[in-house]
This record gives structure tokens, C-alpha cells and sequence, in this order.
């Protein structure tokens, strides 16, 4: 947190580049997520930079983070996107995002989507089964053109994350095996209304090491070669996303690292590269800002930090065990640099072991369990660190509770990106008439 750009504690008050998170929590409430631009334009930079000798083309996720403040800024920036959806297309084309620097992927594109992508001239769309490209084939020429696809392969390869965010795995639900991605090949030059370009490959999320990219573009680029021998032009490689990022303050690789150790195979291939960052640009870039409602201590001297925020606001740690930082807005030392999952104190900190919870009704609603904190009181202004990606694109309504605001900080400057919402947004699509 050393980047005047970001989050960082200035006289034991936590700051969103210039403006307090104190500020933020007086003028929109809490829970409310809060954005860094800068910090997301910072990283937006880093890794096209470490890919631009591959002409490397930076596709945002949207699924990590959606709002559509955020895209405008990346698409101002020369961001490219990657969807999964017909929303998520929508969402890009209202934001500004250039369709011809979008990439459609997903394993169960409806022939709605397919046709709202072609129709809107998306760059490529990542085929995943031989019904898909059959599907993909008869809607394009139904429309009078040919689309530009990718397969999107699977190369059986364990990049050591957690198992619901593994996706390059035989037994997941995504991509092509090799030996099918050369029957897909083959059957695609023989339709009108496909043209292959490009293989894919994605192995989840976060991934920690560039060895699994390694061992997938090995078995990419043989293929690439098999492809390009029988006469396919293969001009686009998509090595996904997942780079990861420190949500305990250690270091972790950056884009350079990850790029480094690609350049071998990356330049072997000779391909335009596309990278799908989500996470990597977006989960530093954003927290969540909780009120205490209530310290309660249970008579085995168990202590619940009980806050207005839950797991409807942010699912990750309920759904897949994620560890967040979690830690007081006011600390007059500011915060420890590194905070594991298995700490139990801190030098220099006093504190005392809590589960930080939420008010929802289930027993999974929590952001953090035996964690050391610093004692604090009903009213105390929260935390939750690096929050940005999959944060309030995974958020509900259950327990019919409002979905919480989007702010964005760029420098001294506040915007509002998403309004919180009210019980009558709730029932909006309910109300029948007349």
C-alpha cells in the first residue's frame, strides 16, 4: 500500500488515493464497495506492457467486475473484453467498448447470444463443443457471415487452485481436449460459415506460478503447429487469465514474471497474444467497507464482530474458504503488511482472536474466522481488502437484502457508479399490473 494510487493508511486513517474511507462511509453509507481508478488503470498498464511484444491484446473480464463506470474507464484506456454472456456484451457496448476488440466465451452460449455477437461484430468467439460450432456455423450463415472462432482447449492441466475455480482439468466442464480439438479443427474448414483463427486455453483462477502456463503452451504450441501443417491459420493464441494477486500482502508473481517465463514458447508460436485479466487488475482496485453493529462475546469467550455487511455483499469467503484482509478504517499504526489465514497475533498490534460475521441468516455468513483484530466497538468503519474482483458481480438479494453502492475514486474525485439499492428495487419485476 505504498502507491498513491490505492489504499494506504495516512495519520491511522484509511485513504482511497486522496479522500478518506471515512468520507465514503458519511456520504453513501455502508456496506458500500469502494474503487481505486488509478490503481486499476496502474495495473491495466503493467500487464499490456508485459505482454506487448506479442502484440498483446488485453480482454478484461467483465464477469469479475461489471459496473459500467469501470468499463468506460478501461475501454478509454484501449481495453479489449472478455464476456460470457449476452448481459455482459450489452454491458461492454453500453459502456463504449469496442465489439471488435471483444472476445464471446463461455460453455453454453444460447443462439440468442450467438446471434447478438455476430450481429455486433464481436471479434471472436471461443468455441467449446462440436454441437457449439455447428450451432455457431448455421446462425452465421442465417445472417449472411462467417465468424471468427477460436477453440477453446483443454489440456488437462492442474494449476494447483482451488477445485470450483480450476478449469483446465479433463473432468471440467470447459474446452476441448487435444486430440478433439484437431476433429473440431478439421470439421470447422469444412463449414461456410466458421473461419478458425485462434485456440484458447484458460486453467482457472488465481494461479500462483507460471509453471501451468508453461505446460498448457507447450501442448498449445505443438498443436498450433499440427493446426497450422494442415492448413488452418492460426493468428491468435488466448492464454486466459488467472494471474494472481497477494490478498495476504506477500509477494506474489507479476505480469513481467509470467510473461518472462512465456517468451519462448510465446515467440515459437508467432501469434497475436490475448490475455483475459480479471482478478489481477480489478481485485486490488476494490474493498468493502463494513459498520460494526455489534461485539458480541459468547459465555466460552467466543467474540462475533458482527457487521451490516454479508455474505449476499460478498460471497467468497462462504463459497470457496477465501481469505480476505480484514481490519479497522482508524489504526493509528496503520495495518501489518503481511496477514495470513494462520496468524494469531501481530508485532506491533494488539489484538484479540474474532470471527468477523455478517447479519444474514446462515451460519456460512462470515469474512473471517479466528482472526486476529484490534478490539473494536459498535459504529467502527471496517475494511475488507482486495475485494474488487468477483465482489459485487457475485452479490444478491438473498434474505432480500439491498445490494450495496459501487464508488469510484479517481484521485481527489467521487463518483457514484452504482446506486444502493431500495426494498422497492426489490420488487420492481415483481409488481404486476395493472
Amino acid at each position: 500500500m505504498n502507491s498513491d494510487a490505492g489504499f494506504r493508511y495516512i495519520g491511522g486513517r484509511l485513504h482511497c488515493n486522496d479522500v478518506s474511507a471515512d468520507e465514503i462511509a458519511e456520504r453513501f453509507g455502508t456496506p458500500c464497495y469502494l474503487y481505486s481508478a488509478g490503481l486499476l488503470r496502474e495495473r491495466y498498464c503493467r500487464i499490456r506492457d508485459a505482454f506487448a511484444r506479442w502484440d498483446g491484446l488485453v480482454c478484461f473480464s467483465v464477469k469479475s467486475l461489471s459496473n459500467l463506470a469501470t468499463l468506460r474507464l478501461l475501454a478509454q484506456w484501449g481495453s479489449g473484453f472478455d464476456v460470457v454472456s449476452g448481459g455482459e456484451l450489452y454491458r461492454v457496448l453500453e459502456a463504449g467498448g469496442d465489439p471488435s476488440k471483444t472476445v464471446f466465451a463461455g460453455v453454453g452460449k444460447t443462439a440468442a447470444e450467438i446471434e447478438y455477437a455476430l450481429r455486433t461484430g464481436v471479434r471472436m468467439l471461443n468455441v467449446e463443443s462440436g454441437e457449439e460450432l455447428r450451432a455457431i456455423d448455421r446462425l452465421a450463415r442465417g445472417l449472411g457471415r462467417r465468424a471468427t472462432v477460436a477453440i477453446r482447449v483443454n489440456p488437462d492441466i492442474d494449476p494447483e487452485t482451488h477445485e470450483k475455480t480450476t478449469t483446465g482439468k479433463k473432468e471440467n466442464k470447459f474446452g476441448v481436449s487435444i486430440a478433439g480439438s484437431r476433429r473440431l479443427a478439421a470439421e470447422a474448414a469444412s463449414l461456410s460459415g466458421v473461419e478458425l483463427r485462434g485456440l484458447h486455453v484458460h486453467l482457472g483462477s488465481p494461479i500462483y506460478s507460471p509453471e501451468p502456463y508453461v505446460h498448457a503452451l507447450e501442448k498449445i504450441s505443438r498443436l498450433c503447429t499440427e493446426l497450422r501443417a494442415g492448413g488452418c491459420r492460426m493468428e491468435t493464441v488466448n492464454i486466459g487469465g488467472g494471474y494472481c494477486i497477494s490478498y495476504t500482502g506477500e509477494d506474489v508473481p507479476g505480469p513481467e514474471d509470467y510473461a518472462a517465463s512465456l517468451q519462448v514458447l510465446l515467440e515459437k508460436l508467432d501469434c497475436q497474444v490475448i490475455i483475459e485479466p480479471g482478478r489481477y487488475l480489478a481485485g486490488p482496485s476494490g474493498l468493502l467497507l463494513v459498520r460494526v453493529l455489534y461485539r458480541k462475546e459468547s459465555e466460552d469467550g467466543k467474540i462475533f464482530v458482527v457487521c451490516d455487511g454479508g455474505m449476499n455483499d460478498l460471497l467468497r469467503p462462504s463459497l470457496y474458504g477465501a481469505f480476505h484482509r480484514v481490519w479497522p478504517a482508524h489504526s493509528p499504526g496503520g495495518m501489518p503488511r503481511v496477514m495470513r489465514a494462520e496468524d494469531r497475533h501481530y508485532s506491533g498490534f494488539r489484538t484479540e482472536l474474532v470471527d468477523v460475521v455478517g447479519p444474514v441468516c446462515e451460519s456460512g455468513d462470515f469474512f473471517a474466522k479466528d482472526r486476529p483484530l484490534p478490539p473494536v466497538k459498535g459504529g467502527a468503519l471496517l475494511a475488507i481488502f482486495d475485494a474488487g474482483a468477483y465482489g459485487f458481480t457475485m452479490s444478491s438479494n438473498y434474505n432480500s437484502r439491498p445490494r450495496p453502492p459501487e464508488v469510484v475514486v479517481d484521485s481527489s474525485e467521487v463518483f457514484l457508479a452504482r446506486r444502493r439499492e431500495t426494498y422497492e428495487d426489490l420488487l420492481r419485476a415483481e409488481r404486476q399490473g395493472p
